[in-house]
């Protein structure tokens, strides 16, 4: 704004001196001449100021007419300025007053031709600007895939691109907004099914054995042993999602140290070994000799392949194999590690899915029904695995197809690189 003023201040200030120095060159005014111009010049100039400001506040200021009419009173404006400046200087000069009155007539069919052409530019600045208007309004209805088409060429074309692209995050953020009010939807309902399970299990068992209605030793004994495992379903769930939410949070602190992932695996089938021979299944794996060290934390590392190797289990039928391996990733300071197993697969319209919290890939949600999850059986395995890959700056992914068995990968860093 200041700068604006000042630029206009200089340009009041050199009207005059241009004028009168191209007088006295081209005309070759004499010295009495161009004091009698220069008063001229600062009484039309004056009369135009006055004229001027006395204008804008009185129409641009109340806003009468929108931008046609300011426009439009612009170009009047400078016609005006002319005719004033032309007839104070040229009035006395002139042989008869009819000159003077047909240089007026001149005057103002110029200045109708000027106004007439003002507003028509103008016309071009109020239609994007009232296309930008409409859009405006269906966005703040709630409208985020509005969008405006303006051509001029000029600063308003510009702002309806930026109005396009704000308008585009503005919906990428309501769809945002959307998934995740859906994601809370169902991580309650999810939440509300797999504490109601078990609850409602324990609450009945224990009712039978406090009413009587269980009196031999065998069956209190077995129903026992039950309400202790819903009471250890319900722990791991507890647990789950307590790490889950830290994770997500970033507020999960854990050391990570280089250290032998030849070992974890190693250890990490050892301790699986067991659930495997349940079903006849045989789990092995190798690790190629060059991949450690990798900068990890075993213990939470050793969480993802547990979670890994026991989904495989669950959904790989008997005499079925599972095999996991290490190697060198493509990029030389990465490893990745496969789990690999020759199960049931995985729908490709489950693919998109599978890492999300809750997600089982059974509307039913029966707790040994077709899906991916971990020790609690509530669908949290996949994502927390996810999310302690992503805290080691490496990625995870799944590849599946239908009957032939899938295969999880992930990458760490290694240590050496780093």
């Amino acid at each position: 704004m200041r700068r604006s003023l000042t630029f206009g201040i200089l340009l009041l200030v050199a009207a005059p001196l241009a004028a009168l120095l191209l007088a006295r060159v081209w005309l070759g005014s004499p010295p009495g001449e161009l004091l009698e111009l220069t008063r001229l010049f600062l009484i039309a100039e004056s009369a135009a100021l006055i004229l001027g400001f006395a204008a804008y506040y009185a129409v641009l200021r109340a806003g009468i007419g929108g931008i046609s009419g300011k426009v439009a009173l612009g170009y009047a404006l400078c016609v005006g300025v002319t005719a004033i400046v032309i007839l104070l200087v040229s009035m006395p000069m002139f042989i008869s007053t009819h000159d003077a009155q047909f240089l007026l007539v001149l005057l103002v069919f110029s200045g109708i031709i000027s106004l007439g052409f003002g507003y028509l530019i103008s016309r071009t600045i109020t239609r994007g600007l009232s296309e930008l208007t409409v859009g405006a309004e269906k966005i703040a209805q709630g409208n985020f895939s509005a969008r405006v088409n303006v051509k001029s060429g000029d600063e308003v074309e510009r702002l309806g691109a930026a109005f396009n692209r704000m308008a585009e995050k503005l919906d990428q953020a309501a769809t945002k907004q959307k998934e995740l009010e859906q994601a809370r939807r169902d991580v309650v309902a999810a939440v509300s099914h797999d504490l109601r399970t078990p609850l409602a299990s324990l609450r009945a068992m224990i009712e039978a054995i406090n009413d009587g209605v269980v009196t031999d030793e065998a069956t209190t004994r077995r129903y026992l042993n039950s309400a202790q495992l819903q009471a250890e379903n319900l722990s791991l769930l507890v647990d789950d999602l307590f790490e889950l939410s830290q994770l997500d949070a970033g507020v999960m602190q854990w050391r990570v140290e280089p250290s032998s992932l030849r070992d974890l695996i190693s250890d990490t089938l050892e301790t699986m070994h067991v659930q495997a021979a349940e079903k006849n299944i045989k789990l092995s794996g190798w690790v190629d000799p060059n991949v450690d060290p990798v900068l990890m934390n075993s213990h939470k590392m050793q969480r993802v392949l547990y979670n890994l190797i026991q989904n495989a289990i669950r959904h790989t039928p008997t005499d079925g194999t599972i095999f996991v391996e290490a190697r060198k990733h493509e990029l030389d300071d990465q490893v990745q590690v496969d789990v690999i197993d020759t199960g049931e697969g995985i729908p490709e319209s489950d693919m998109l899915r599978i890492f999300e919290q809750f997600y089982r890939g059974e509307k039913s949600r029966a707790r040994e029904s077709y899906g991916y999850h971990s020790g609690s059986g509530a669908g949290l395995g996949l994502a927390i695995a996810q999310r302690i890959v992503q805290a080691h700056h490496g990625k995870i992914w799944a590849e599946s197809k239908r009957g032939t068995g899938s295969r999880f990968s992930f990458t760490l860093p290694r240590a050496a690189k780093l």
